[in-house]
């Protein structure tokens, strides 16, 4: 007999369907949002890996940090898994607003020109949805991944920005308010579904 879906798989559903309803607005309006805010994990990460200074990313080991990945749109690798643009790209700019900035290279100050009002991606290659010590207390040896940034990681970065986006000022937060908040590997999963399964 079949298990019931968990209470966290409802969510991760509810969530799902309100970002399609949510994309199919955005994608049919004029620009009513002015910023992005992403999650994920490779599909969506824009940077984040290659900023990432707590692990020993060796670019022999994250083949995102080599040619070919990045060279038909940046002429260099940026960190995405990508030899160009990925969709949180192409969707900033049928939005209208800047490419998503990652989160790790304005924290650690390589990035400088980030524009609190602009959005930021969150989005880092090997995310799983799950803390890894969930895996680690159920048996799960199998699986292994180089870092732990699990969404709850890439929330706590968020809240952690909050601050500075809404910038003690009731303008900030209404900005911030206007901004597209997506999971996007939950987003293409499900599409994927729906179209070809």
């Amino acid at each position: 007999m079949a298990k019931p879906p968990s209470s966290s798989s409802c969510w991760v559903w509810f969530l799902s369907v309100a970002t399609l309803i949510h994309m199919r607005t955005v994608l049919s309006s004029s620009r009513c949002y002015t910023a992005i805010y992403s999650f994920g994990d490779s599909i969506a990460d824009t940077g984040n890996l290659y900023y990432d200074t707590e692990e020993d990313l060796s670019p022999s080991v994250y083949t995102a940090l080599n040619p070919p990945y990045g060279e038909t749109f940046f002429h260099h690798p940026t960190g995405r898994f990508s030899d160009g643009r990925i969709i949180i790209d192409f969707l900033a700019e049928h939005i209208g607003v800047p490419l998503l900035k990652p989160y790790l290279g304005i924290k650690n100050g390589k990035i400088k020109d980030w524009n609190s009002l602009e959005g930021v991606n969150f989005a880092i290659g090997s995310a799983t949805a799950l803390d890894i010590s969930f895996f680690l207390e159920k048996g799960i040896y199998e699986v292994v991944v180089p870092t732990n940034y699990s969404l709850g990681v890439q929330f706590d970065w968020f809240m952690d920005l909050l601050p500075s986006i809404c910038n003690n000022s009731s303008s900030g937060c209404k900005k911030f308010s206007e901004g597209l908040c997506l999971l996007l590997e939950r987003l293409v999963a499900m599409i994927s579904t729906i179209f070809f399964n």
